[in-house]
């Protein structure tokens, strides 16, 4: 059975400085039918969003970030159990941080831990600790986490779903004429330093952080899908149907 990351962002997840429950449903709706097909493994921001409809903290502050995943993390993760309760599904927390990233012996038992978890058909929710994270000891953000994760625990794919629906030749928010890339083989260097351009107060990138995530899985012989988290029906096309109608497929196999 193939094993796939799906990794959400804090633009899908939330709304107005809350958690978008439908959204949640939907993506939750989403991945136990894909659960029926593959192992997976979900990478999902929201934990500082999340503390932040608890307590409003000025988050450009790192405690007060800290503090705010911590109120947060499980606020998230009682919304997600409570949801895939409804498909008498499980899930599980898994925290890590950039450190445990670095070392053999603790990519092993986040592995260790996951492939436990999946083979008892327990869906891992995977998230920074940002809690205990320092500016030199995080990740970055989870869209780099999320392809960190999918080579270290042998995935076979990573999907991304963002508030960005696919790649586009020009920004689709600047341009009228922008085209959707169906597939891409090879990210340049001019595409990974361009500026990073986040769209939601809660969110740690854009499109320059998605192509980094893309770029390294490549480079790792493995793929990855960016889609729409807001409207699910590409990447259900994709993944269910087998049917590439919209978003844009970074492919080693070209």
């Amino acid at each position: 059975m193939k094993r796939i990351v799906v990794k959400v962002g804090s633009a899908v997840l939330t709304q107005d400085g809350t958690i978008a429950l439908e959204r949640m449903q939907a993506l939750v709706d989403f991945l136990a039918q894909l659960q029926e097909k593959y192992e997976v493994i979900l990478v999902s921001s929201g934990a500082v969003a999340g503390g932040y409809t608890k307590l409003q903290l000025d988050r450009t502050i790192l405690a007060n970030k800290q503090a705010l995943a911590a109120i947060g993390q499980p606020v998230l993760m009682r919304k997600y159990a409570k949801k895939f309760a409804k498909y008498n599904i499980l899930t599980a927390q898994v925290l890590v941080t950039a450190a445990n990233l670095n070392k053999a012996d603790d990519i092993q038992r986040v592995k260790n831990t996951v492939e436990t978890l999946l083979k008892n058909k327990v869906i891992p929710i995977v998230n920074e600790n940002d809690a205990t994270a320092t500016d030199e000891l995080e990740v970055g953000d989870n869209d780099q986490l999320s392809a960190y994760i999918t080579q270290h625990i042998d995935a076979d794919m990573l999907i991304i779903l963002s508030d960005i629906d696919a790649y586009y030749d020009k920004d689709p928010r600047k341009h009228t004429d922008a085209e959707r890339l169906k597939v891409v083989c090879e990210i340049t260097e001019d595409e990974l330093t361009k500026e990073v351009t986040p769209n939601n107060i809660f969110a740690t990138g854009g499109i320059v952080t998605k192509l980094k995530a893309a770029s390294y899985l490549l480079n790792n012989q493995k793929d990855m899908f960016l889609a729409s988290g807001f409207d699910l029906g590409d990447v259900k096309s994709y993944m269910l149907d087998g049917i590439h109608k919209g978003g844009t497929l970074f492919s080693h196999k070209c």
